[in-house]
């Protein structure tokens, strides 16, 4: 059994600056093989690659050009991310995950964490079981599927509270902007489909906004 969703990344500093302050799309990987390059003390690329199980990264990893967004303007690869019985890491828990790698402080004043994530309908995430899909360590906030009041709908969550929901059709891909502001401890959410402009869907609401800018997971 294997479930696999296809995701590109990137995070934006405040809107009105437009200052990128860490990059996580996928055009560093010349091939998926790259992501064998990170370790903690060789710490290169966009990505920590350490969560994971222990086949070899293209059983759980694939950086395509069949992957990318044909939505966002230079972007020419993206990442489809997969587990399966195998990716189990210290736990029972089946985990891949990419993490930050960049030396910059992404956890401070107001910062836009912008992702997109499309499934397809082979392997698709089995919505009997809960999917952290993009989440912070301390869950503060979070994109996840498999979880009430309905398990087939992609949910955003803060603190574990669902507050904004969106069916999670296969072939589309769906945009977030993660709106946090870190000094004054609230988060929104911007969302749209395709190409379309991101829209908020949910106004700043209180949270326990924090991370080390090594927290952020993906997958």
């Amino acid at each position: 059994m294997k479930a696999a969703v296809a995701f590109v990344a990137s995070l934006f500093a405040a809107a009105n600056a437009g200052t990128v302050v860490w990059n996580g799309d996928f055009d560093y990987y010349g091939s998926t093989s790259d992501f064998n390059n990170w370790s903690w003390a060789n710490q290169v690329g966009e990505y920590q690659y350490y969560i994971h199980g222990s086949g070899p990264v293209t059983q759980y990893l694939d950086v395509s050009t069949s992957y990318a967004h044909p939505g966002i303007p230079g972007e020419s690869k993206g990442l489809k991310l997969s587990i399966d019985q195998t990716s189990t890491w210290n736990s029972n828990f089946w985990r891949t995950e990419l993490i930050p790698q960049t030396s910059n402080n992404i956890g401070t004043g107001q910062k836009y964490y912008h992702f997109s994530v499309k499934r397809s309908s082979t392997n698709a995430p089995l919505t009997s079981y809960e999917h952290q899909v993009v989440f912070f360590e301390s869950h503060f906030t979070e994109l996840k599927i498999g979880v009430s009041p309905d398990k087939t709908r992609l949910q955003w969550c803060v603190s574990g509270n669902p507050k904004y929901s969106v069916d999670f059709a296969p072939d589309v891909w769906y945009n977030f902007a993660y709106d946090i502001n870190f000094s004054g401890s609230t988060v929104g959410l911007w969302a749209s489909t395709g190409s379309a402009p991101l829209q908020r869907v949910f106004a700043q609401t209180s949270a326990s906004t924090q991370t080390n800018s090594a927290d952020w997971h993906l997958g």
